[in-house]
């Protein structure tokens, strides 16, 4: 009997069908990876199985018990745990503390922390997921909060465990060592369903691949069977190849940085004494943790902040202070990182969102001061065409696009002023394969041209497909720039982690383990 099983699952939000008939089964020692495209509804159907949302038809059942539908109580009680991509711990409690927090009665006069303190114990001893019961979690590092959230889950006694994009915030090691400890968990009979977009670890890790399109179940495969052009055919419905580099000779320098410090660098978050050079025709790749620097540089690149020592230089002119009017003046293409909050107003209508960053050009104005809608509208149907955006039109709301769609929006309205550089930050973080290898299609286009591009990533496949150059960032600080190809994804994952060296016999087979090879 499966400890997990989905039957004609259904969800609806109005007129959109999230999830449609689902059925699902799960075994005990079993990793099963969902997988599809931005929006296909993986969140939605493991909301309903952790009682966040209650399926609209359909039934689970746990062990042959049915649960309680729209209960998060009777799920955990049920043995479902959730570890998602974002942390829900409290950083002032300690670990011990978030561990036990809504396990104990509320009437009780005291905690029972000596049991608890050596039921930790004996857990982080026999899965090897050990971490400080007494530590704060505000002072533990990324890996070690996702230990203290698989933790939480096993103290509940946790049957089936949900990871929602579990590696998102880890160096390749940390990713590496997760999945030695999802090793453990299912030799000792857990359950997983992991969720992830990087196919290599889908591979890596799995014995089975479901994969949904469009709310529905439309393929199963064993892992053993698959390779990451399967499974990306099978998520996308047709076959997609990702674009390759061509050899090209770099320009003259675009961008430079030399000992760039923003205010208050004593913070992992700011800048400090920065020194980096994009020549034209040249992507350089910027790696880390987020939240070591990169969003400072690039609010920095987008005249969004100012620095307070060093000099920056763009296209040769020497630039003492800086506002995001300036720099799109100035030949700046600006690929945000977050496409929703910062990329486009969702209540605007298209041709409004492709033109805002060019509001006085010929194509949108007259005499570069009255905007001309009709021109506006026009150059918006053109671009619309030129980068299939796939809308209603022009008048239409923005929200109503997909992600994707939405990308290829904000693409449209960074490369069509024929920019020096571009400074492309997650481009295609939560993008469908289709959609990703349409992105960084556009993205070598545009380098082979002759412009400059910064690309801000955590997912160092993407660094390591596009980029020439790469360098990381750790803590505010940026490594010297390398030559793609001359390290390797545990040489970049320690630096990653704020190490310089390759500890002498470990870790050798990281990059190995991480590229491809499946569970058995």
């Amino acid at each position: 009997m499966p400890v997990l099983q989905l039957k004609n699952i259904t969800k609806r939000f109005g007129s959109l069908t999230a999830n449609d008939s689902i059925d699902l089964s799960l075994a005990r020692g079993e990793v099963l990876a969902l997988l599809g495209e931005n929006g296909a509804g993986k969140t939605t159907l493991m909301n309903i199985l952790f009682g966040h949302y209650r399926a609209d038809e359909g039934s689970i059942e746990i062990d042959g018990t049915p649960l309680l539908p729209g209960s998060t109580e009777a799920a955990i009680s049920a043995g479902i745990g959730m570890v998602h991509q974002h942390f829900t711990l409290a950083d002032n409690l300690t670990v011990l503390e978030n561990i036990t927090l809504g396990t104990e009665p509320l009437w009780s006069w005291r905690q029972n922390s000596k049991a608890a303190r050596q039921k930790l114990t004996q857990m982080s001893n026999e899965f090897g997921l050990v971490v400080n019961p007494d530590a704060e979690v505000a002072d533990l590092s990324v890996g070690e909060r996702q230990r203290v959230e698989i933790l939480k889950a096993l103290y509940r006694d946790a049957r089936v465990l949900i990871l929602d994009e579990p590696t998102a915030v880890l160096t390749p090691q940390e990713a590496y060592d997760l999945f030695e400890t999802l090793r453990s968990l299912t030799a000792k009979g857990l359950a997983i369903i992991f969720i992830s977009h990087k196919l290599h670890e889908i591979l890596a890790i799995s014995n089975r691949v479901a994969v949904l399109r469009r709310g529905a179940i439309v393929g199963e495969v064993k892992t053993g069977n698959a390779d990451k052009s399967l499974l990306a055919e099978m998520m996308v419905g047709e076959k997609v190849t990702r674009p390759t580099p061509r050899s090209i000779k770099h320009g003259k320098a675009v961008l430079k940085l030399e000992n760039v410090s923003t205010k208050g660098a004593a913070t992992s978050s700011n800048l400090q004494s920065i020194n980096l050079t994009i020549n034209a025709h040249e992507i350089v790749g910027i790696a880390g943790v987020s939240g070591n620097g990169q969003a400072e540089l690039a609010d920095l690149l987008s005249g969004l902040c100012q620095h307070e020592s060093g000099s920056i230089e763009l296209l040769g002119e020497n630039l003492k202070s800086i506002s995001a009017r300036d720099m799109l003046s100035r030949g700046v293409g600006r690929i945000p990182e977050d496409r929703h909050k910062s990329g486009v107003v969702g209540d605007m209508q298209i041709w409004e969102n492709l033109i805002s960053e060019d509001l006085r050009s010929k194509t949108t104005s007259k005499f570069g001061i009255i905007l001309d809608k009709s021109k506006a509208k026009k150059r918006a149907e053109d671009l619309i065409e030129k980068y299939d955006i796939r809308c209603k039109g022009p008048l239409a709301e923005t929200k109503l696009l997909s992600g994707g769609n939405i990308q290829k929006l904000i693409l449209a309205r960074a490369l069509s002023p024929n920019p020096s550089f571009i400074l492309a930050n997650q481009p295609v973080r939560g993008l469908d394969e289709g959609a990703i290898a349409y992105v960084q299609t556009q993205l070598l286009e545009a380098r082979d041209r002759g412009v400059g591009i910064l690309l801000i990533s955590e997912d160092l496949d993407e660094l390591m497909a596009l980029s020439d150059k790469i360098a990381v960032m750790y803590h505010g600080k940026l490594s010297p720039i390398f030559t793609n190809g001359s390290k390797t994804i545990a040489e970049i994952g320690l630096m990653m982690a704020g190490q310089e060296s390759l500890p002498e016999g470990t870790l050798q087979t990281a990059a190995v383990e991480m590229g491809g090879t499946h569970a058995n």
